[in-house]
Formats: C-alpha cells, structure tokens, sequence
C-alpha cells in the first residue's frame, strides 16, 4: 500500500513520532510500524483513525492512478 510509505513520509517530514501517533489513534505500536514498512496493510478504519490524528482528508496520502495495460 503505497498510501502507508506517504504516511511513513509525512511522519518524518514533520518530525512525528510512530510512537506517539499510535497513542493517538490507539493502534499497536508493532502493528502500526509494520503497516508504516509495508509489511502489513491498514485496515480501513485505521486509516480513517491515522488521517483524523493527523488532522487531514482521508484522500491525502492516495494518488490516483490509472489502470495498467490489460486491466
């Protein structure tokens, strides 16, 4: 999930903590870094919770894209 690495981005750009981020929103701190790394995906509503403690749109971390050939 490529929204997880903007997440992981924007954490770092403004100094945001995993740790503190996972107090906010209440996800395990182990199941947030996975999901942040790529090894684990975020539930919907996880989702929903890191973009609310962020303070931005759910549509933030998504960039659209385009079908690939064959699809």
């Amino acid at each position: 999930m490529k929204e997880c690495l903007e997440i992981k981005k924007y954490l770092e750009e403004n100094g945001i903590s995993q740790a503190f981020l996972s107090r906010k929103t209440k996800i395990e701190t182990s199941k947030l870094n996975l999901a942040l790394n790529g090894l684990r995906k975020l539930t919907l509503d996880e989702y929903a919770l890191i973009c609310g403690a962020l303070g931005v749109n759910t549509d933030f971390f998504i960039k659209p894209r385009l079908p690939e050939k064959g699809e």
